[in-house]
């Protein structure tokens, strides 16, 4: 099979213009499809141990629903993925107000973030590799962010079953920035993600409060549910009698990955394995920080190519620096200045065992 990327409307937004599907195919067969509204990746197809194709991103299948209410089904996020407590931050001297959207705090970018705008879009295919780049200028101001921020996101689907993301960004004033990609993943392709295997590369994680905002506590995982350096199941401590548990559903929260020395190295953040199928799921990034998030919050209410999305039928795996860091000096720094570039690139493979 020859690699291709092809592209089809996929419906016209509240204010007139058109958005469109590409469909990235490798030699393999793995397919992505992934749309100019908000860089929202809508499925992507991956076979079995016995070569079956599933789709094991969770979404829709049209473009309404990802302009109305969404739980960021597959979008890019930014300015700032996750949160920002109260939306309030410091920034050279002066106080910087950004709307709140999630519990009186800042949460991916606000209701206008990235993953409600319409991309630019140039498909482009590189020997057995497809790809598309996706260019947006944030405006100053923009959901009260300061400076204006040109941003560029490269998907690229190789021969070898990765899907590569790579960010960046330019700003003509500091402004904090935090871009991440949340796909809900269920590697079986229907029911629950409890008996997904999962291992994370953190000794560490950041405990939040019940608003969901980080302590500035780096806690170790050793003796906690939130320990997953050897595989265990979603499920098998999710029910534990444990605080941050209670606070978060379950898992939401920010892993401190463990990283070598050299900086913007590339290390295996997570590995998830669906035991029915042989699906394996791999995560490789250069980010400091991924969020775990076991879909607490789907509720059935959502529904999509012909699934419904119940309680704890997906999970995402978020490479990102760390919440609310502009608020916690402590934190990996997510201030980009003018003469500055922000780049980070983060892979998603996929296998079978």
């Amino acid at each position: 099979m020859q690699p291709s990327i092809t592209s089809a409307p996929f419906g016209t937004l509240p204010d007139g213009r058109d958005a469109t599907l590409y469909t990235l195919t490798n030699p393999s067969g793995i397919m992505v499809k992934i749309t100019d509204f908000g860089g929202i990746i809508t499925e992507i197809h991956v076979p079995d141990r016995d070569g079956q194709m599933a789709d094991i991103a969770l979404g829709y299948g049209r473009l309404q629903p990802y302009t109305d209410e969404s739980p960021y089904f597959g979008a890019l996020i930014g300015r700032y993925g996750n949160r920002i407590a109260h939306g309030r931050f410091e920034l050279d001297g002066r106080t910087v107000q950004l709307p709140v959207n999630s519990g009186g705090n800042h949460l991916h970018g606000g209701e206008g973030g990235f993953h409600r705008r319409l991309w630019r879009a140039l498909p482009f295919q590189e020997g057995s590799s497809v790809g598309l780049t996706l260019m947006y200028r944030s405006p100053d101001g923009e959901e009260g962010y300061p400076g204006n921020l040109d941003v560029t996101v490269v998907y690229e689907l190789t021969a070898e079953g990765e899907l590569v993301m790579a960010f960046d960004a330019i700003t003509d004033r500091a402004t904090p920035i935090n871009l991440t990609q949340h796909a809900y993943f269920n590697l079986a392709g229907q029911g629950d993600i409890l008996e997904h295997q999962v291992t994370i590369h953190a000794d560490a994680y950041t405990p939040v409060s019940s608003a969901l905002i980080p302590t500035g506590e780096l806690r170790p995982v050793a003796g906690t549910p939130f320990d997953f350096r050897t595989p265990h199941t979603i499920g098998e401590r999710i029910g534990a009698d444990d605080e941050q548990l209670r606070f978060g559903q379950g898992y939401d929260h920010n892993f401190v990955l463990a990283r070598p020395a050299a900086a913007r190295a590339s290390v295996l953040a997570v590995r998830v394995r669906d035991p029915r199928s042989g699906r394996v799921l791999e995560l490789y990034t250069e980010e400091p920080g991924v969020q775990f998030y076991s879909g607490n919050f789907l509720d059935g209410t959502n529904t999509g190519k012909g699934q419904t999305y119940g309680f704890r039928s997906g999970f995402c795996i978020e490479p990102q620096h760390f919440p609310d860091s502009p608020n916690h000096p402590s934190f990996p720094n997510t201030i980009l200045r003018p003469g500055g570039e922000y780049a980070t690139v983060s892979r998603f493979k996929f296998s079978v065992e």
